[in-house]
């Protein structure tokens, strides 16, 4: 991708997009210096259906800018890595499935968008979540489920309109990612076993995360508890996360 003129063009364009709808609402805090109501979530998934890896990478360099405004920290790390997968995970998914466009056109299409914004908003919660868990921040309770929420209220409603709306306009100007940066699908095996290790990674984690965080769920491969439960959620997520970017990788 970085060696696409075009592809590094849309990249910036979708990181200032990212940054500049997110920034007015830093002034209404949801957990103040952590995340605030951000209708902007659904820039990234737009933007990934429409422009691919280039819209990942805005998201994630979008969202950094953005944290600029709030005051950064170790947390933006995962803030960055979260965003990243946020703005991968629909067109990685989609393409798995199908070479059509995601504009909804009934009720099954509309139902297969969701489905697919749900799954990037897990994988984005999840990642967060155990970041700033692990950094003893909040807990994976508080800001998993205020990530996904976030997430799922902004980014589920606008998204279909949004695309309704962009992609035929895009589509005819030559400017989707499979115009400016084809490529071969993988084999049907391989993206069946890849869409799986994605939803099974992001559910698995968001769950594992809730449960383990708030101690209903002693992690068999964890030795230790701690009071803050950081050691158990590190732990006990990881291998769901490594799951869900292997998935991806398959992709």
């Amino acid at each position: 991708m970085w060696g696409n003129t075009r592809m590094v063009v849309l990249t910036a364009i979708c990181a200032a997009l990212y940054a500049a709808v997110l920034i007015p609402f830093k002034v209404l805090p949801l957990i103040p210096g952590i995340t605030e109501l951000r209708p902007a979530n659904a820039v990234p998934i737009v933007c990934s259906f429409l422009f691919g890896p280039a819209a990942a990478w805005g998201a994630a360099f979008g969202n950094l800018i953005a944290d600029f405004f709030g005051g950064l920290g170790p947390g933006d790390v995962f803030g960055f890595a979260g965003n990243l997968l946020y703005g991968l995970v629909p067109y990685a998914v989609w393409g798995a499935f199908t070479a059509g466009d995601p504009v909804p056109r009934g009720v099954r299409g509309w139902l297969g968008l969701e489905a697919v914004i749900v799954l990037a908003s897990l994988l984005c919660a999840t990642v967060i979540g155990w970041g700033l868990q692990i950094l003893g921040f909040h807990p994976f309770t508080v800001i998993g489920t205020v990530v996904l929420v976030n997430n799922l209220a902004s980014a589920g409603v606008l998204a279909p309109l949004l695309l309704a709306v962009l992609w035929p306009r895009i589509a005819r100007a030559r400017l989707l990612h499979t115009d400016l940066l084809p490529r071969r699908r993988p084999a049907r095996w391989r993206r069946a076993l890849g869409v799986a290790a994605v939803v099974a990674g992001s559910a698995g984690g968001f769950v594992a995360g809730e449960l383990i965080a708030s101690h209903r769920w002693a992690v068999p491969w964890v030795p230790v508890v701690t009071a803050a439960g950081r050691v158990e959620v590190g732990l006990g997520v990881a291998p769901f996360l490594a799951l869900a970017v292997a998935g991806l990788a398959l992709l």
